[in-house]
């Protein structure tokens, strides 16, 4: 094996369920020259939907096919390997919306991969990223499993304590304060703390792509940012302090603003980074202006961690229609990130 093909970072693509168009998009993907020529892919999934996908999308299958218990190691070529989870049985044969086995499976590949990315960096299945294909909620739920989504349960199996949902796109790029909670309960989960640490996760995001001192804004909760206390109390008793607080850390952060004059401003160039208080808040305007380039990052976590902006898309699902750009730039920011620290690490 050549030394330029070793420092091709190793990355681990989770195919996401098999009901929905997480098949299609990581065939696509596997069949970009750029992405494979720059990093050494393994998918965990099973091998019979991705060659459906392949054959519908008109791509060759031509990738390595693996028992994930008897693979001793990652891609040593630049043909990607398939690590086929056979206990699931046949996944052909589903309707596309969520459905218990599906959700079974494409929980387990997730676990597969969490497994890899956390062994010793000497380990030739050690992961440098996971880019993770859309699951649904709730197969999950369906399949007995209460995680609200990736996001916690990457941050338990790694026993991260601070993680934080960035979003990166070519416009704007997005903090989230609170991830998978219901509207109602987004006021009872906000804390000085919680705002703090979204913060202070978005500069570390700015920073890992390249923004020395970036400078970040952060919204309000309520209408006008609380109007002074008329309009809520968020703002003065929990949104400020943590802004001084991260101030006080040597952190160039502004507000809180109100959201709906905040990303315009962000988008124009006057800030780097906003953080937003809950999911729809930031997403909304994020997926409005960068709709199939923004991806979805998991800050905080001891591996690298991205995923497409977008969910399994059931209604084209099987159509071959699925636009696979998101998930291409979540492979791209995984390969880049992943390209930097092994950089660094080694010299």
């Amino acid at each position: 094996m050549s030394e330029q093909h070793e420092k091709r970072p190793l990355i681990g693509i989770t195919m996401g369920d098999p009901a929905g168009i997480g098949p299609e998009i990581v065939a696509r993907c596997l069949a970009d020259e750029h992405l494979r020529s720059r990093s050494r892919l393994v998918v965990y999934g099973a091998g019979a939907p991705l060659v459906l996908a392949a054959e519908g999308i008109g791509v060759q299958a031509d990738w390595f096919l693996a028992r994930y218990d008897q693979c001793a190691a990652g891609p040593i070529y630049d043909t990607p390997i398939v690590l086929d989870d056979t206990q699931h049985g046949d996944l052909l044969d589903v309707q596309h919306a969520p459905r218990k086995n599906t959700g079974a499976a494409s929980k387990r590949w997730v676990e597969l991969a969490i497994h890899d990315a956390l062994r010793p960096t000497d380990d030739p299945r050690h992961l440098d990223a996971i880019v993770t294909a859309p699951i649904s909620k709730e197969a999950w739920s369906l399949a007995g499993f209460k995680w609200p989504g990736h996001t916690e349960l990457l941050a338990h199996r790694a026993k991260a304590r601070q993680v934080s949902m960035v979003f990166d796109s070519p416009q704007l790029k997005i903090s989230l304060v609170t991830v998978h909670v219901p509207l109602m309960a987004v006021r009872d989960m906000l804390t000085i703390g919680r705002v703090f640490d979204a913060i202070v996760r978005g500069q570390e995001a700015c920073q890992l792509l390249g923004i020395t001192r970036p400078r970040i804004a952060v919204c309000g909760l309520n209408p006008h940012a609380g109007e002074g206390g008329m309009l809520g109390w968020e703002e003065e008793k929990v949104i400020g302090p943590a802004i001084s607080m991260a101030r006080n850390n040597d952190v160039d952060v502004h507000g809180p603003f109100p959201a709906d004059t905040l990303f315009r401003r962000a988008v124009n160039g006057e800030f780097d980074l906003v953080v937003a208080m809950y999911h729809d808040q930031g997403l909304i305007p994020l997926k409005l202006l960068g709709q199939g380039a923004a991806v979805n990052w998991s800050v905080g976590l001891p591996f690298i961690r991205t995923s497409p902006d977008h969910g399994t898309a059931f209604d084209i699902a099987g159509r071959w229609l699925a636009d696979p750009s998101s998930m291409k730039a979540a492979l791209n920011l995984a390969i880049r990130l992943a390209t930097t620290r092994t950089t660094a690490t080694t010299g």
